[in-house]
């Protein structure tokens, strides 16, 4: 087709669409509802998965995270993994010792049950006259801190000779240091955890908590830190350890890899029989969750693909009242030359553009709604919604167009003439 003939079709659509204004908006509504809920999860699933993404990373991407069962968004571990022996901190000393690819490992333990999550009890802590009940109660071995995937804004980290000797000093985030000092510096103040004083020595750097509400007990911005042989002293019936370790720079696979040996061999696992531990990788978690937000997607476009279906109907609806309208017009331009080619690519590009507009519109639409959400949770809009969007759309059109436009290109000329 010449570029002059699609031009004269496009401007005679634009014609027939300006002509009927009322008519094409209830007829693309279908299109425009679609278009737009396909742009709002787009953004919405972009933009969490990059909030979620930057703030795994920010834990390091050469972390390994060891526990009894995998880490990451395994929300419903089974029975079997739940009365799996707990990973003790002579295991983390095992994983140091004998894993050549791995910098630093360090272990976590916590009388808070954190697989009860938000619901889970807290241990109380008190300075002077102010208790705070949602602060989360930890142990942590010193390499945690030599890491880098946490910083400190005033003080500064336990030691290991304090470690060592069970020190009664802490380090606490900034939720926690703004809770209990609101006009006074934290260092060296006393807090009270379960009737005994710990000396604050450091205060953590706002971490940003997305993926953690403010009342999940794994918020660092809530953390109290102490040294984790202090710990597991004060606490010695808790069992349960948290495993982090860091991989050499471009050995992580080495590394868990190294860590699953020693472990295996350590909880006398059978050469046949599957790991009863979880190892994890940061970019595994990520994988896990673009997985699990990949799947939503797909649902959500599943159930917003209804609306487009609807224009679709719609559409093609009306070009066949459109053609009926117009047979009269039809057969005089079959008279004077015009061939069925050439009403069809009429009609293709006619309904083309009534869904386009609606895709355009849609598409708008659905921008400014991702404005009003990033309100309230992290958007984005990736480059390939809004054309995919445009694209399904006018797609959408000539898909439900192309009966009404052969119905048209058949239509004999000298019945058309006599059409009234």
């Amino acid at each position: 087709m010449r570029r002059h003939d699609f031009y004269q079709n496009l401007l005679m659509a634009l014609d027939t669409l300006r002509i009927n204004k009322l008519r094409s908006m209830l007829t693309i509504l279908g299109v425009v509802v679609g278009t737009m809920t396909v742009i709002v999860i787009a953004a919405l699933v972009s933009g969490i998965e990059e909030r979620v993404s930057g703030e795994i990373e920010a834990f390091g991407t050469n972390s390994i995270y060891v526990f009894k069962f995998d880490p990451g968004f395994n929300f419903n571990p089974s029975a079997e993994e739940r009365m799996r022996k707990p990973i003790s901190g002579d295991d983390a000393l095992a994983i140091e010792q004998e894993c050549p690819s791995v910098l630093n490992v360090a272990a976590f333990m916590s009388p808070v049950d954190f697989l009860q999550g938000p619901m889970a009890e807290r241990v109380k802590i008190r300075y002077q006259d102010t208790e705070m009940v949602n602060a989360t109660v930890q142990g942590a071995s010193p390499p945690y801190f030599r890491m880098g995937v946490v910083d400190v804004t005033e003080g500064r980290f336990f030691t290991d000779g304090e470690n060592t000797n069970r020190a009664d000093v802490c380090v606490i985030g900034r939720d926690v240091a703004n809770t209990m000092f609101p006009n006074v510096n934290a260092l060296e103040r006393e807090l009270t955890i379960n009737g005994r004083n710990y000396r604050v020595i450091g205060v953590l750097k706002q971490r940003d908590s997305f993926l953690q509400p403010a009342d999940d007990p794994g918020n660092e911005n809530k953390s109290v830190f102490i040294p984790y042989l202090t710990i597991r002293k004060i606490y010695p019936n808790v069992k349960e350890n948290f495993v982090i370790a860091q991989a050499a720079p471009g050995r992580i696979d080495e590394a868990v890899d190294e860590i699953r040996q020693v472990l295996r061999k350590r909880r006398k696992v059978p050469y046949d029989q599957p790991d009863n531990f979880g190892v994890q990788t940061s970019e595994g978690i990520i994988r896990q969750f673009k997985a699990i937000t990949g799947g939503i997607f797909l649902l959500m476009v599943a159930v917003s693909s209804v609306g487009l279906l609807i224009g679709g109907i719609g559409v093609m609806n009306i070009m066949l009242v459109s053609v009926t309208e117009r047979t009269k017009e039809i057969g005089v331009r079959k008279a004077i030359g015009a061939r069925r080619r050439d009403i069809i690519i009429q009609f293709l590009v006619e309904a083309a553009t009534l869904t386009g507009m609606g895709g355009v519109l849609g598409i708008l639409l659905g921008w400014l709604t991702a404005q009003l959400v990033k309100l309230f949770l992290p958007t984005y809009v990736p480059l390939w919604a809004p054309l995919v969007g445009f694209g399904v759309s006018v797609g959408l059109g000539i898909a439900f167009g192309l009966w009404p436009a052969w119905k048209a290109a058949r239509l004999d000329p000298i019945e058309a003439l006599r059409y009234e």
